[in-house]
């Protein structure tokens, strides 16, 4: 069994308009965008962070905005929710404040005891504030008070087959089996920090997801440092996961593989973080660009939407 996971590190989502996405994220959600880069593979799009202040591991939401994208169908095989973490009794304050912005699909529910405000994003992704005593990383950018404010991510919650084994998969990385609601699993790490729950709605029958805009593109679990995540990727590799070789993020190293699911799971070093390559005070706001596209900033200035 592997011991190195420490929680979710960050989500990353794909998204339709940039101008948009940023709005709700920043303006709507008051995350802070911490960075302000390409994507590795495709440098004519967008990478958006966004975070608390500094782009803690645990508080960080990402996005892949392609501008022509449709939007993607919810199903089997994916990351169905990623949720936020909030203090008690502010779920009063982010239902008026979501509702004055138009956020659609706002539903109060109770979850594993857990008052939950449910909602969709821009690109109709779905997305969750939950009550937390637990709700210990710091709060997000400071234009919304710090008693209300976003904590981090609380949990995700993925939608598979009713015969998937993504159960044994999480039970092997560190997590913990806990209480079931219905068909929902809920999955923690024993150290119960923050963004430390996976909750797996088990579904018999049904369409697969079809990624798109709105949908999730990745999950990623954080660990300490190169020697963890190495430690990890020789654990999967055994336990039979087709796992990729180490790749420089920048802000942190990566390993990637799938579930049988299809769920693509990312592993992620919390080291070096988002301020190695500007200030902190002014970070996220200048285009940065890793090391292999530097030579192409003149033209994805002049290409990229402005934000």
């Amino acid at each position: 069994m592997i011991n190195d996971i420490l929680g979710i590190h960050h989500i990353t989502s794909i998204a339709s308009d940039p101008i948009k996405n940023n709005h709700f994220s920043t303006e709507v959600l008051g995350l802070r965008r911490v960075k302000k880069t390409v994507n590795f593979d495709n440098p004519s799009v967008y990478h958006l962070y966004f975070a608390d202040p500094k782009g803690t591991p645990g508080t960080v939401f990402t996005y892949f905005p392609f501008p022509s994208r449709i939007r993607g169908t919810r199903g089997i095989g994916e990351v169905a929710q990623a949720r936020f973490a909030v203090l008690p009794g502010r779920l009063d304050f982010w239902e008026d404040r979501l509702a004055q912005y138009g956020v659609s699909d706002l539903l109060r529910v109770e979850r594993f005891a857990t008052e939950t405000l449910e909602f969709t994003g821009p690109d109709g992704e779905r997305l969750a504030i939950c009550e937390t005593n637990g709700a210990s990383l710091p709060p997000a950018d400071g234009h919304i008070p710090a008693q209300e404010a976003l904590r981090g991510f609380h949990s995700a919650e993925f939608c598979v087959d009713a015969s998937s084994e993504v159960g044994d998969l999480l039970t092997f990385m560190g997590f913990v089996t806990q209480t079931r609601e219905g068909e929902t699993q809920r999955f923690e790490l024993p150290s119960i920090g923050p963004a430390s729950i996976i909750d797996v709605h088990y579904k018999a029958g049904g369409e697969k997801a079809q990624e798109n805009a709105g949908s999730v593109h990745h999950i990623a679990f954080a660990v300490k440092d190169d020697e963890a995540q190495q430690r990890v990727r020789q654990a999967l590799i055994a336990y039979g996961c087709q796992v990729t070789g180490v790749k420089d993020r920048s802000y942190f190293k990566a390993i990637y593989f799938r579930t049988q699911d299809g769920i693509l799971f990312e592993v992620a070093t919390n080291p070096p973080g988002f301020a190695i390559d500007e200030p902190l005070e002014t970070m996220g706001e200048r285009l940065c660009l890793p090391e292999q596209h530097k030579s192409l900033r003149d033209r994805l200035e002049r290409q990229l939407i402005p934000l």
